[in-house]
């Protein structure tokens, strides 16, 4: 976590597009955090793209459950999920209504592994459909950074088969 300035919050409208438009789009951007102790301030590095029903490696490709209800919902909510039992994943909503796309945060600085962030953040279930447009403890900034982003297969999807695993979906840079 670094002191940064303030910078411009995204708008449902930044993540109202493809996922695959807005995950490299992410990287760079400052996921900000309110506890009790003020702002905290860290830049993503690292985030995953999950597109649609027909994406075997998303949770959307068996429809619509309580768990992935979110998806279907508006742009630029929160959908957190517990996974292996310890841990929670933090992702926001991408595309239209009805069209279950997100971006898993992966890495921000100083916290590598999706796991790893959410708990040194202490973020839990009950960020499940914060809307990042108007939520007074967590948001995304545009501080004007430019990194160099670069791309890879996703992690940890082997149950999706090679072409998903095959997807250069997921995108990453080394801030300094």
């Amino acid at each position: 976590m670094k002191n940064m300035r303030k910078g411009i919050r995204l708008t449902s409208e930044f993540f109202n597009r493809d996922v695959l438009k807005v995950a490299p789009g992410l990287i760079g951007k400052v996921l900000v955090l309110k506890n009790g102790e003020g702002l905290n301030y860290f830049s993503i590095t690292e985030t995953e793209a999950y597109r649609g029903e027909s994406d075997k490696a998303c949770h959307a490709s068996r429809g619509r459950t309580p768990r992935n209800n979110i998806m279907y919902g508006k742009a630029g909510k929160v959908y957190v999920y517990f996974i292996y039992g310890m841990y929670w994943m933090l992702n926001f909503v991408t595309a239209e209504e009805n069209n279950p796309q997100a971006v898993l945060i992966r890495g921000i600085e100083g916290y590598c592994g999706p796991g790893k962030l959410t708990k040194a953040l202490n973020i839990d279930g009950s960020f499940y459909g914060e809307d990042l447009s108007t939520s007074d403890r967590i948001w995304i900034e545009d501080q004007g950074n430019k990194p160099v982003v670069k791309r890879g297969k996703r992690v940890g999807i082997g149950y999706a088969g090679k072409i998903w695993i095959d997807k250069q979906w997921r995108y990453f840079s080394e801030l300094k």
